[in-house]
């Protein structure tokens, strides 16, 4: 289903490693959910909290965000709404464009040999359709200009981050991100840890048509209010979605 980002303001990052609460029905005030995640992370387990979710709560978008191309096959495909792919600005090359070009490079030369590519939305998916499913696939595709400030997380690991970048910093990646590189999402990542506004300030000053989403260390609606204040369009919760519940309702602006 079509995401009308003028309505979000608050997005669940589920981790399909992870248990999923006992009663989803708790995403129903949720606007957006991304499903995604790196240890333990399969295909299978994609598929299964994607397909979940959206019999649960069928009005809220799911979108799928692959760590790898084992994650992906048709079947998640199919079940998610848009594959949404990270180009980390603070990340080493292989995170930021290296893997894209390779597929698009290796689809539009040799479609019918796409498959197995490195990039992380591809897994099986091209493997009979050829030209016509890489057209189809890329418009499924959208992509995140992603700063990851938390250099103790999982995502700093992931994608090669070595080194925070300054407010500055953050400023003139979301400027690429929508003058530049054209992508729908803009999202500063600090993976459990709660960073405050400062860097959502830098970037929002900068961003028209570029959704700005923050994550992490999000526990309270005052959080929120204060991320939102800020000038994000939406924060992004994923931790006590898991663990608590109910902390997670207190997390949903009013």
């Amino acid at each position: 289903m079509p995401v009308d980002w003028d309505a979000v303001s608050h997005v669940t990052k589920v981790d399909p490693a992870e248990a999923l609460p006992a009663d989803l029905s708790i995403l129903e005030r949720t606007d957006l959910v991304i499903v995604g995640g790196s240890d333990g992370v399969t295909e299978a387990n994609s598929l299964d909290a994607i397909e979940r979710i959206s019999d649960e709560v069928a009005d809220v978008p799911v979108f799928q965000e692959p760590y790898s191309s084992s994650h992906v096959s048709k079947d998640t495909v199919a079940a998610a709404d848009s594959l949404s792919v990270p180009a980390v600005f603070n990340g080493d090359r292989e995170n930021f464009v290296a893997k894209h070009v390779e597929f698009f490079a290796e689809a539009a030369a040799k479609p019918e040999r796409a498959v197995g590519s490195s990039v992380p939305l591809l897994g099986d998916v091209v493997e009979s359709k050829a030209r016509d499913a890489v057209a189809s696939l890329a418009r499924d595709v959208v992509g995140e200009g992603y700063v990851v400030q938390n250099l103790d997380s999982k995502a700093a690991t992931e994608s090669g981050v070595t080194r925070t970048f300054s407010t500055d910093e953050v400023a003139g990646a979301a400027l690429a991100t929508e003058s530049f590189y054209g992508f729908p999402i803009f999202y500063v990542e600090y993976s459990g840890t709660y960073g405050g506004p400062d860097d959502v300030e830098a970037a929002a000053q900068y961003l028209e048509e570029t959704t700005l989403l923050y994550g992490g260390g999000i526990t309270s609606r005052e959080q929120s209010d204060e991320i939102l204040d800020a000038g994000a369009d939406a924060v992004v919760v994923g931790d006590c979605f898991h663990d608590d519940p109910e902390q997670f309702r207190d997390t949903i602006p009013e």
